[in-house]
């Protein structure tokens, strides 16, 4: 018998429970892994809260993970057992000791980088790639604003944006995030708690704007990220750390400078295992090659996934957070 976090309804930390779980044995298509780490990330909070909807209750919840292929069902050829594998994405259920998944939603990892490290690069990590290869082709000259720079994603960001020759100016919420940002490529920061971040963006591009925002923040961030952009630039509206966007006007785009408008998911750009493959393909090259360096800042046990939560909310997490089965 394994153990999993189990919610039986959507709220706080507290409806995570940590239970028994008998995940069966792998059907048409499916694979059996033994995770060694489970990725952290706010999807997860928003699907404990209710803000996105889980398929039904009580579920798993958890989106990334890494381990050891156990068994597999008929039909996979995908993976084979033995293999080392990580996955992000749907379906939901990270949250476990051991999980079945459907194989194609599994990819084999490079033997230089550990299930630690894929567990918490994978959702981070691809969710970069499409953002700097698919909603906005980022380029050497191009400059970039990226909000919570030295989250997960931003740290990811920062160093790929950096390694394609790009500018990048950063928000964060402190002096210490302000530091650790800029050792991960962030030419320029803002205190986004005590700086105008309109008026600061306007002075570090003598008044043209930035090319692309990436704002996850959401509600507290959306309509000043539109201000700092220069006309016809893109914004990325990807997350949503302060609350949902509320609807606005999109006469606004033009008034504002024809600007562009994207609220794109990893789901829909590795939704083809072509997609997938390439996003993952991309992702380890730049990891091997140490041009992004996998920043596992806090760890748990799994059994602690409600304290994780908890710190992610509260904002006090840099970089990736992961989980470790007992």
């Amino acid at each position: 018998m394994a153990r999993a976090i189990i919610m039986y309804e959507t709220g706080e930390p507290e409806v995570l429970h940590w239970k028994d779980y008998d995940p069966g044995s792998p059907e048409l298509g499916e694979a059996l892994i033994r995770h060694e780490a489970v990725g952290v990330n706010f999807i997860d909070v928003y699907h404990r809260t209710g803000l996105y909807s889980l398929p039904s209750l009580p579920a798993i919840p958890g989106m990334e993970g890494a381990g050891i292929v156990r068994a597999v069902g008929k039909g996979v050829t995908e993976v084979s057992v033995g293999d080392r594998v990580a996955y992000a994405g749907l379906p939901p259920g990270a949250y476990t000791e051991i999980r079945r998944i459907p194989a194609h939603r599994l990819v084999k990892l490079p033997e230089s980088i550990s299930t630690s490290q894929g567990a918490a690069v994978m959702l981070q990590g691809m969710t970069a790639r499409y953002l700097l290869r698919g909603c906005y082709h980022v380029k050497p000259g191009d400059t970039l604003l990226i909000h919570a720079a030295a989250g997960g994603v931003g740290l990811i960001l920062c160093q790929w944006a950096k390694h394609i020759g790009a500018r990048v100016i950063g928000t964060v919420g402190s002096s210490e995030k302000a530091e650790l940002a800029r050792a991960h490529g962030c030419d320029e920061t803002i205190l986004y708690k005590q700086e105008d971040m309109v008026l600061q963006v306007k002075e570090m591009t003598q008044g043209r704007g930035v090319d692309v925002v990436y704002d996850a923040v959401g509600q507290a961030t959306f309509m000043k990220s539109l201000d700092c952009l220069r006309p016809m630039g893109m914004m990325v509206s990807f997350g949503q750390a302060s609350g949902p966007v509320p609807p606005f006007d999109v006469s606004i785009l033009a008034e504002k400078g024809s600007l562009f408008l994207t609220r794109p998911s990893l789901m829909t750009y590795t939704a083809k295992r072509e997609d997938l493959l390439a996003h993952a393909r991309d992702l380890f090259e730049v990891v091997e090659k140490g041009i992004v360096k996998v920043e596992i800042m806090q760890s748990y046990l799994l059994s602690e996934a409600v304290q994780a939560h908890r710190d992610l909310e509260a904002r006090i997490t840099t970089g990736s957070s992961i989980l470790i089965p007992e």
